[in-house]
C-alpha cells in the first residue's frame, strides 16, 4: 500500500479526491477479478502524459493467473499498448484488437481488455483485464460469474463503482468462493453458488435457494424470526450496499450485497455468502477463556484481601512491637500482590497496565508515611501477567524501604521518585529518595534483611535482571533495576 501511493503521488498528478477514488476501486476490485477469473492491473497516466505506470495489480482466486509477474511499477510509452491509449481517450471499454500491428505490445493469453476507471465524468486511470484462453465454455454459474464480472466492469466505466461506504461491514468480509448468490430486481434468487447453498442448508433452510426471495428466507431463518432486521432486509434485498448477518443456533453466515446498475437502471445484485460458524464459535470460546480468566484473577484478589485482614486482626493481639512489625510487612507483601490480580481482573487479554499497578502501589506506600512525597514518572505500559507481578513486588519492596529508611530521619523536605523508562524489550525501574543515603557499612550481597532478599530473588530470578544501589548525589539513595523484557 506504501509503495501504491508513493507510485501515485511521484508519478502522477492526480487529485487527492482521484487517488482515494482508486485506492477505494483497489480495496475491492478483488470481486471483479474473481468473477471475471481474469487478472487485473490499475494502469495510471503519468504526470507529462507520456505513458501509464502500473499501481496496483491482482490475481483471481477462481481459477488461474494470466500474469505470474509482478508488474507494479512498471512503465508503457504510449504508442505500445493502443487499448489503454483509447479506452483512456474515449472512456469506453476496448478489447484487444487480434490484428495488433508491429511493435505493440500483445497479450500471450486468451482475453486482453482495456476498461477506463472514470470518477466525476473524468477518465483517471485504466484497468487491464486479462484471462488465461479456455477451450471449453463453462456452466450457467460460470456465465453468471462473467455477466456479473461485465457489469461490474461497466459501472467502473460509467463511474458508479466502488459503491460509497453502505452500511456497517462484518470483520470477516466474504469472497466469490465463499459464496455468490445474484438477485434479480425484485430480490429473488437467480443463481446461487454450491458454496452459498451450502450456508443457507447449514443455516437450516431444507428448500432449493434459486427462486426464493432472500430477503423472506434470510429473515425466517434468522435467531428472531419474527423481527425483521432493517439491516438484514436491506442487504438481503440487494437494494443497499453492506453487510448483515444472519445468525441462529445453527449456524452463523454474513452477508455483503452490490447493487448492480447499467446507468439508472437497477439490474438486481450480487450477495457474496459466507459461514462463518467455526470463527464465530473461536470468538466465543476466547470471551469465555478471558472471562474466566479475569473472574479468577477477581477472586484471587478478594481471597488476598481477606488473608491480609486476618493478618491485620492478628497483629492487634499481639503485644511484642517487632511482631506487630512483621505482621505489618506481611500485609504490605499481601496486598502488593493484590493489587497485580485486581489490575490483571479489570484488563482485556493477558496483559496489564503495569502503569496502573505501579499507581496502586504509590499509594500503599503513602499510607505507610502521610508526611512524604511519593510520585511516579515516565511509563512502562503494557506488560505480561507473569512479568508484572514479581516487578510489583519488587516496587513495593524498595518504594516501603525507601520510605522507612532512606527519607525517615531526613530534615529535608522527604521525596521518594518512581521512574520507568522502557526503550523496546528494555525496562529500567529506578527508585530515588532525598534521605540520608547508604549506611557506611552497607553491602547488597552481604546484606541480611529480609525485604532486600526479596527484591535481589526476585530480579536475578524470577525477571533475569540486574539490581544495584548507588549514592544520590547531592543527598539520597537510589536503586536502579534492568529488566529484559520477554
Amino acid at each position: 500500500m506504501v509503495e501504491r501511493g508513493r507510485l501515485l503521488a511521484d508519478r502522477t498528478d492526480l487529485r487527492p479526491r482521484d487517488r482515494d477514488h482508486l485506492r477505494a476501486l483497489v480495496a475491492d476490485w478483488t470481486l471483479v477479478a474473481d468473477l471475471a477469473f481474469a487478472d487485473l492491473v490499475l494502469w495510471v497516466p503519468t504526470w507529462n502524459q507520456t505513458g501509464f505506470t502500473a499501481v496496483a495489480q491482482i490475481r483471481p482466486t477462481t481459477g488461474p493467473t494470466a500474469v505470474p509477474e509482478d508488474v507494479v511499477g512498471r512503465f508503457v510509452a504510449k504508442g505500445r499498448r493502443s487499448e489503454l491509449d483509447r479506452a483512456y481517450a474515449s472512456g469506453k471499454t476496448v478489447r484487444q484488437d487480434p490484428s495488433n500491428a508491429s511493435g505493440q505490445v500483445r497479450s500471450p493469453t486468451g482475453v486482453y481488455e482495456a476498461i477506463p476507471v472514470s470518477f466525476q465524468g473524468r477518465v483517471i486511470a485504466v484497468i487491464a483485464r486479462q484471462a488465461v484462453a479456455r477451450d471449453v465454455h463453462g456452466g450457467a454459474l460460470e456465465g453468471a460469474y462473467l455477466r456479473s464480472a461485465d457489469e461490474l466492469i461497466g459501472m467502473i466505466a460509467a463511474g458508479q463503482f466502488p459503491l460509497p461506504e453502505g452500511l456497517a461491514t462484518t470483520d470477516a468480509p466474504p469472497r466469490v468462493g465463499d459464496g455468490l448468490i445474484r438477485l434479480d430486481p425484485t430480490g429473488t434468487v437467480a443463481v446461487a453458488s454450491p458454496n452459498a447453498l451450502s450456508a443457507f442448508h447449514r443455516l437450516g433452510l431444507a428448500a432449493d435457494l434459486v427462486g426464493a426471495n432472500l430477503t423472506a428466507t434470510a429473515t425466517r431463518l434468522s435467531r428472531t424470526p419474527g423481527l425483521v432486521d432493517e439491516a438484514l432486509a436491506l442487504v438481503a434485498g440487494g437494494r443497499s450496499h453492506g453487510s448483515a448477518q444472519v445468525e441462529n443456533d445453527d449456524a452463523t453466515v454474513t452477508l455483503r450485497s452490490i447493487p448492480l446498475f447499467r446507468d439508472d437502471e437497477y439490474l438486481g445484485a450480487l450477495v457474496l455468502v459466507r459461514d462463518v460458524t467455526d470463527l464465530r464459535r473461536q470468538d466465543k470460546a476466547l470471551l469465555t477463556k478471558d472471562s474466566t480468566i479475569r473472574e479468577i484473577h477477581h477472586r484471587v484478589k478478594n481471597n488476598l484481601q481477606t488473608v491480609a485482614a486476618l493478618l491485620r486482626l492478628q497483629a492487634r493481639r499481639i503485644d511484642e512491637p517487632a511482631g506487630r512489625a512483621a505482621l505489618a510487612e506481611a500485609v504490605r507483601r499481601v496486598g502488593a500482590i493484590a493489587v497485580v490480580h485486581e489490575s490483571l481482573s479489570q484488563q482485556e487479554g493477558e496483559d496489564a497496565d503495569f502503569d496502573q499497578v505501579a499507581d496502586r502501589i504509590i499509594g500503599l506506600t503513602r499510607e505507610l508515611a502521610v508526611d512524604t512525597e511519593v510520585e511516579r514518572l515516565g511509563s512502562a505500559g503494557l506488560m505480561p501477567a507473569d512479568v508484572v507481578t514479581p516487578l510489583a513486588m519488587v516496587i513495593a519492596e524498595l518504594l516501603s524501604n525507601a520510605v522507612q529508611h532512606g527519607v525517615s530521619e531526613s530534615p529535608r523536605r522527604r521525596r521518594v521518585a518512581l521512574h520507568l523508562a522502557r526503550n523496546g524489550r528494555r525496562l529500567t525501574v529506578e527508585v530515588a529518595d532525598n534521605g540520608m543515603g547508604l549506611p557506611a557499612n552497607f553491602n547488597p550481597t552481604t546484606g541480611a534483611g529480609l525485604g532486600l532478599k526479596i527484591v535481589k530473588t526476585l530480579v536475578t530470578e524470577e525477571l533475569s535482571g540486574a539490581v544495584a544501589w548507588e549514592p544520590r548525589l547531592p543527598h539520597g539513595t537510589r536503586v536502579v533495576v534492568d529488566v529484559l523484557l520477554p
